[in-house]
């Protein structure tokens, strides 16, 4: 297995951090991670890939060991997110690749696919959802907020970042518990506690609804563009349902899912890309070239 390099590239002023692994001239793999989550979360899958995989993982701002900037510096918006994660493509060189998303990092992803859908070479989705029907009761409370952006309404988004619900969703679902290492979720508790995490947290569960509103866009995407895809899905997931999943097959006839586990699920093992699942994704990840 080839070891991973980590590494932090200046992008416009942001210095964001990476988990690099694999031969340059690969097929390349862009991991974009979720919340309350880090590349950390990638840290099993990447080693048994990059022998024949160009891995990188970077840490969406805001998260893990990127650029926490001021909210009075940066607007914490999902879109400003993917504009500093395409910039971040284009400054190391990335080309043509393929995506693993996986909550925060669907919309993010996806943002980078309709604006660039030539750099696009698959796409596989780890409960990354881009359909009203994977919005489960559990956005109940965030969609109130959206309605009614009060300091009433926003205090009541407090408990979605106490420890004990990182915990919640490591371990909602699972069947045994002691399979979940504690370095996950103990990790992006202590990212969570830095001072300012919580209102920047707090601006992007309110801004979740400008990805509500792409879903047409990007579900127009699927249809004109139709990449190889395949959707893994905890079928235990609290927020996104596994109805999320099944969606995708409207707009990409031969997208391939599975329904596994929970939210959280620790993508440490390599057959998480092609259980049960059509191989065309991971084809079209192995089929291009980053040059």
């Amino acid at each position: 297995m080839t070891k991973a390099s980590y590494r932090k590239i200046n992008v416009d002023g942001l210095n964001v951090f990476y988990r690099e692994a694999g031969r340059a001239d690969a097929p390349a793999l862009l991991l974009l991670h979720g919340f309350p989550t880090s590349s950390h979360m990638f840290r099993n899958l990447i080693p048994p890939l990059a022998d024949r995989l160009h891995l990188i993982a970077p840490d969406l701002p805001g998260f893990g060991q990127s650029d926490m900037p001021d909210r009075s510096r940066f607007t914490y918006t999902f879109n400003n997110i993917a504009k500093v994660i395409e910039r971040f493509t284009e400054v190391i060189g990335l080309r043509r690749f393929a995506v693993y998303v996986f909550d925060y990092g669907a919309p993010t992803g996806f943002r980078l696919a309709v604006s660039h859908p030539e750099r696009i070479t698959a796409i596989i989705s780890q409960n990354g959802n881009a359909y009203e029907e994977g919005l489960s009761e559990g956005w109940k409370p965030i969609q109130t907020y959206w309605k009614d952006p009060s300091p009433v309404n926003r205090d009541a988004l407090r408990a979605l970042l106490k420890p004990e619900t990182t915990l919640w969703q490591y371990t909602h679902g699972v069947s045994d518990t002691t399979a979940v290492s504690p370095d996950g979720y103990s990790l992006d508790n202590f990212y969570l506690a830095r001072a300012g995490a919580d209102e920047i947290q707090l601006d992007l569960l309110g801004d979740y609804k400008s990805n509500v509103a792409l879903y047409p866009t990007f579900q127009e995407y699927f249809r004109k563009h139709k990449p190889p895809f395949l959707a893994v899905w905890g079928k235990n997931d609290p927020f996104f349902l596994p109805a999320g999943a099944e969606a995708f097959k409207r707009d990409i006839p031969c997208a391939g899912n599975t329904c596994r586990g929970n939210h959280q699920s620790d993508p440490g093992l390599p057959r998480s890309l092609s259980l049960r699942g059509p191989t065309s994704a991971l084809k079209g990840v192995e089929s291009e070239n980053v040059r």
